[in-house]
């Protein structure tokens, strides 16, 4: 089969690999019918993500039709059209009956996925997403096994296609639990550092939850002028103004602040490398990421929403200016399989229309182009789809 395949930093190409087969009993084969590239692949495509090694097959946002069952499967079969959620989890664990599947401790055995040397355990795994994540082939590829069959794959009713619900594998729930994190209700506020992908469907998400108002920030022109005309944002071009933490704080009724912010940038922030080349020690190395102009930004009392990807230490993080404003903070991977109910419903009703990010639908075949042109924000791209 054909797969998008890392070879080194900014180094893939599609080629001809060996197609998966079911390997567990409650394995299953998919034949991909779309997937995209996330903004978190390009932490993998830069080489800046531990753990990640030429022969990788990316890819952890994919839908597509069951070709191939194991025994013990019972949830899908042979024909559904399914969903993906890109974290892979069992369940049943302890974290996985509390909904926290990105937490799930069954489905991660590689001991490099944990984030030191200590005893913190890895997290669940990942399609596509390293080695640091159990180092599962991803689905930017025409076919991809599926483990944990009985716990993960969603099945999609007819008359839904599938740029409708191809974000629900990753990007769209990452934004609604970013919004859910930062506490957003009806009249908040909220300012969202990165206007990607997951930025964007933070602010439907935010809308849907009742935000009144939403101010983005980013230095794409083409971005902002979107969300501005999508979802009725305010906009901060970060190039044009020399400080956006006080340009927001200025902004707000009694200089407060806002209620809330979404960090949707994470460690390699504009003017930030993010290299991280060690796997037991590993920092970015600068005091001026997003992460910091959000806590500055974001009023007492308030709270910061990180979905943007960090991985090791943030060197300076102002752990006094946390205390001293009372904040509260919350992260992590996406628990993609407790919300994908709710976000369901409200694609079919219309109140969520994800698909209107997409600016670009390639081929399968021009992956590499695509990344290239994705990462160098060409042709005012904003989210690819990829068909075989």
């Amino acid at each position: 089969m054909k797969a998008l395949v890392y070879q080194g930093s900014r180094d893939v190409r599609v080629e001809n690999v060996p197609e998966p087969t079911i390997e567990q009993d409650d394995d299953i084969v998919l034949r991909v019918t779309a997937t995209a590239i996330c903004g978190s692949d390009l932490h993998l495509y830069r080489g800046s993500m531990p753990a990640t090694e030429p022969g990788d097959i990316f890819g952890h946002e994919f839908m597509g039709i069951v070709e191939a069952a194991g025994s013990a499967v019972t949830s899908v079969k042979k024909g559904d059209r399914v969903v993906v959620p890109f974290v892979i989890a069992c369940g049943s664990c302890f974290f996985c009956q509390h909904a926290l599947y990105a937490a799930c401790e069954t489905t991660n055995p590689d001991a490099g996925g944990s984030l030191n040397k200590k005893s913190i355990p890895a997290p669940a795994a990942l399609f596509g997403f390293s080695h640091m994540y159990g180092g599962v082939p991803g689905g930017q590829a025409e076919y991809v096994r599926v483990p944990q069959a009985n716990a993960g794959p969603f099945a999609i009713p007819d008359g839904l296609d599938d740029e409708q619900v191809l974000f629900m594998s990753d990007i769209l729930p990452t934004g609604y639990q970013a919004v859910l994190n930062a506490g957003v209700k009806p009249g908040s506020s909220l300012a969202i550092f990165g206007a990607g992908p997951v930025g964007l469907l933070s602010a439907a998400c935010a809308r849907m939850e009742g935000a009144e108002r939403i101010i983005m920030v980013d230095n794409q022109a083409y971005r902002l002028e979107f969300a501005r005309k999508a979802y009725g944002v305010e906009t901060i071009n970060f190039d044009q103004v020399d400080d956006v933490a006080e340009a927001i704080i200025q902004s707000t009724e009694g200089h407060r602040g806002v209620d809330a912010v979404i960090d949707a940038v994470g460690y390699e922030s504009k003017g930030h490398g993010g290299s991280l080349p060690k796997m037991d020690h590993f920092e970015v190395e600068s005091s001026d990421i997003a992460l910091h102009q959000c806590m500055a930004a974001v009023r007492r009392g308030g709270s910061i929403s990180i979905p943007g990807v960090y991985a090791g230490a943030v060197e300076g993080f102002l752990i006094g200016d946390f205390f001293d404003k009372g904040l509260s903070m919350k992260g992590g991977q996406t628990h993609v399989h407790h919300y994908l109910p709710t976000l369901l419903e409200a694609i079919e009703k219309g109140t969520l229309k994800p698909e209107t990010i997409i600016s670009h639908r390639l081929k399968l075949d021009q992956a590499a182009d695509a990344y290239r042109m994705f990462e160098n924000k060409q042709d005012d791209c904003r989210k690819v789809v990829l068909t075989p």
